[in-house]
């Protein structure tokens, strides 16, 4: 006897990414509800980003993706280069948008993305991405949402890694 495992429904599978988005979004925003401007641009010794460019980053990507779910990007073209993949090791404080702006901004993209995902249709899911991270000719927006799931919550991980590095107690427990 042999068992077969139906694949999920659209409607499962678009949940799961929301879920995603919706858990990323969380850790976010409570790592870093109390957090200045002045602290977000703290740059981690010996190297790596600074809480203002992983929120930077996490923006720019769902604006990335946002018109592939039917959605307008949040930021656009008034994101510096420097919160773009591969930008800088260290982002330049001077161009450095205003945390709150940020904060606002990844707000308004988690939702925007978590809107389209609620229309997605499986046309959409194996339509070909807009983008590749990983220069793959056969991505789909399928894989693509796979891809930025991943990203989102790695980045989301190192809010709170930051948030102590500025030397807030943990804001998840």
């Amino acid at each position: 006897m042999s068992t077969t495992v139906a694949a999920p429904s659209i409607a499962a599978e678009v949940a799961i990414f929301s879920r995603q988005s919706q858990m990323a979004q969380g850790t976010v925003r409570r790592n870093t509800s109390d957090l200045t401007h002045d602290e977000s641009v703290r740059q981690p010794d010996p190297g790596g980003n600074c809480l203002n460019w992983v929120v930077g980053h996490l923006v720019w990507v769902y604006d990335m993706v946002l018109p592939a779910l039917g959605q307008q990007p949040v930021l656009g073209d008034r994101m510096p280069a420097g919160y773009h993949r591969h930008s800088n090791d260290r982002l330049d404080c001077a161009q450095s948008l205003p945390f709150a702006e940020l904060l606002a901004g990844f707000e308004q993209a988690a939702t925007r993305f978590q809107a389209g995902l609620a229309s997605a249709t499986p046309e959409l899911l194996d339509a070909p991405a807009p983008v590749s991270p990983s220069n793959n000719p056969k991505e789909t927006v399928r894989s693509l949402l796979v891809s930025i799931s991943f990203h989102q919550a790695y980045h989301a991980g190192q809010t709170g890694l930051l948030r102590r590095l500025a030397g807030k107690e943990g804001a998840i427990r």
